[in-house]
């Protein structure tokens, strides 16, 4: 699909980008803008936030506000580096994309064809998983299927043990039939790229993606804070206050880079929004205008929800290759938002109007990124709405209360640490096919829970009525955990579920299938 080969050489079209200069980020005024961004930081006590906005081609408001790090005084600058999350996901399809324009590649190729290795639970979805399909959320993979090799960080899964796990993740759904997002195969397009392009994911992304397009500032792989300067710090939200949450001086190099491991600042995202709304003759021979639609074309449709309908009047909605996309107020809108710990972004496009926006919080901002996407969108496809940040935040909290019960996590406050004694018949090594091993056994006269790829996921084994749970000591999403006796052949198993059944998707624990294979160590 939509091949190229030839066209300038590389030396005369880098000579043509310098020519591009990145897009000046002076703050720049505007009450109404500033009226809805004052709102959001007062309604949800951010710790940071930087937000641009372009019309008609044009910046015209950038905003920054608040603290790289809470408390500390360091302000957040237009060049402040915030994690995009999955926004990096249309930079690694923009990266596909250059590779198929030079002829390296071509999207209806079976991933097989560049990794050999490559394996999913169904043989048949293996022999037909094309490289398009690893970028649609369509794969069969559940909601969020093997988060746990990524997130949380740091862990020691590696890309190699991404595709080899692959094979043991059962299929949510069948292949194609439906929309169920996911990251792992992202990290695969990223593998995919490495093959076709004959180097490292970091290194292309850096030299087919940053350098072009002078995204001076983003990083992708190992990186020194000090050295770069002027990154923001995530946040989570503890007894109403915004709490950093530490990063080492030396960032490594991560495995999920290629689903939501880039970080930019907000000049940078805004030269990569216009890119895509008014891009200059050298940007398009950077990328050539038929990828540029293959990209942002629907590919797989997503089912509308009932508040999108509410508040947009969308009757259609889609993902394409890294973007999502759907009619807001009869507009066609084109965009994505990044989710990482402490870090929350969106950027979005409404190309027939050559505008759009992006901001990026350094905190908890769940509702307030809904909050103020909405609002912002408004500006340009409703601007006689009279709903503002009050109005959607007040929607959510209302909705939030109406929720049943039991979709909400339970009172936790009558736990206690579980016995030695009465876990002592579960105890022991267990083994999950595509997560690895852990350990269930006493110390320091507890029961304690320890992964030994990911050692974040470490805890303590408590009790609450008559189930178990394992509380996390880093305070991350807690798990119930269900033991079941040996049957016949078959040993002690150990399933796991979301304390919170609204948690994170990527806290997959219900797709964990634990063996016992042992017993504890002296």
């Amino acid at each position: 699909m939509g091949q190229r080969r030839g066209g300038l050489g590389w030396g005369a079209l880098a000579l043509l980008l310098l020519l591009v200069a990145p897009v000046a980020t002076a703050q720049t005024a505007n009450p109404a803008y500033d009226k809805i961004v004052d709102a959001t930081i007062a309604r949800y006590h951010l710790p940071g936030i930087a937000v641009g906005v372009i019309e008609n081609g044009q910046v015209v408001y950038t905003r920054t506000a608040g603290e790289t790090i809470a408390g500390s005084g360091e302000k957040i600058t237009p060049r402040t580096l915030f994690k995009i999350a999955s926004n990096s996901k249309a930079m690694t399809t923009a990266l596909l994309g250059r590779l198929v324009d030079q002829g390296k590649l071509r999207w209806d190729d079976p991933v097989t064809k560049y990794l050999p290795q490559f394996r999913m639970n169904d043989p048949w979805v293996t022999a037909n998983m094309r490289v398009a399909d690893l970028l649609t959320h369509s794969s069969s993979l559940p909601e969020g299927g093997g988060d746990l090799m990524l997130w949380p960080e740091p862990n020691a899964f590696t890309r190699a043990d991404i595709i080899h796990g692959l094979a043991f993740i059962k299929p949510g759904y069948s292949f194609r039939s439906q929309y169920q997002y996911d990251n792992l195969l992202y990290v695969v397009a990223g593998e995919v790229a490495a093959a076709a392009g004959g180097a490292p994911y970091e290194t292309l992304m850096r030299r087919e993606v940053f350098e072009p397009l002078h995204l001076d500032r983003c990083q992708v792989g190992a990186w020194n804070r000090d050295t770069v300067g002027d990154v923001a710090t995530p946040h989570r939200r503890d007894g109403g206050r915004n709490v950093p949450i530490p990063e080492a001086t030396a960032i490594p190099a991560i495995t999920s880079a290629p689903a939501g491991g880039i970080r930019c600042d907000l000049t940078d995202m805004l030269s990569w929004a216009r890119n895509w709304l008014v891009p200059t003759h050298a940007q398009l021979q950077w990328l050539s205008p038929v990828q540029r639609d293959v990209l942002q074309a629907p590919h797989m449709l997503i089912p509308v929800s009932k508040q999108r309908r509410a508040w947009d009047n969308t009757h259609v909605m889609a993902y394409g290759y890294g973007w999502r996309m759907a009619d807001v107020d009869g507009e066609w809108s084109v965009w994505h938002t990044g989710t990482l710990n402490g870090m929350y972004s969106m950027l979005a496009l409404l190309p027939d109007r050559k505008s759009g926006f992006v901001f990026m919080i350094n905190g908890e901002a769940d509702d307030a990124r809904t909050v103020l996407g909405e609002v912002l969108m408004k500006h340009f496809t409703a601007p006689g709405d009279s709903r503002d940040v009050r109005w959607y935040a007040d929607a959510l909290e209302q909705q939030a209360k109406q929720r049943p019960a039991a979709s909400s996590a339970p009172d936790t406050s009558a736990q206690r640490p579980a016995s030695t004694a009465e876990l002592a018949r579960w105890s022991g090594q267990y083994r999950d096919p595509w997560f690895g091993d852990i350990t269930l056994c006493p110390r320091d006269g507890k029961m304690h829970f320890a992964a030994a790829k990911s050692p974040t996921l470490a805890g303590t084994v408590m009790r609450l009525g008559d189930r178990y749970l394992v509380h996390w000591d880093d305070g991350e999403l807690d798990a119930w955990l269900d033991f079941h006796a040996a049957t016949g052949d078959q040993p002690i198993t150990l399933r796991m579920a979301k304390l919170d059944p609204l948690g994170d998707f990527s806290s997959d624990y219900e797709d964990l299938d634990f063996q016992r294979i042992g017993t504890c160590h002296p």
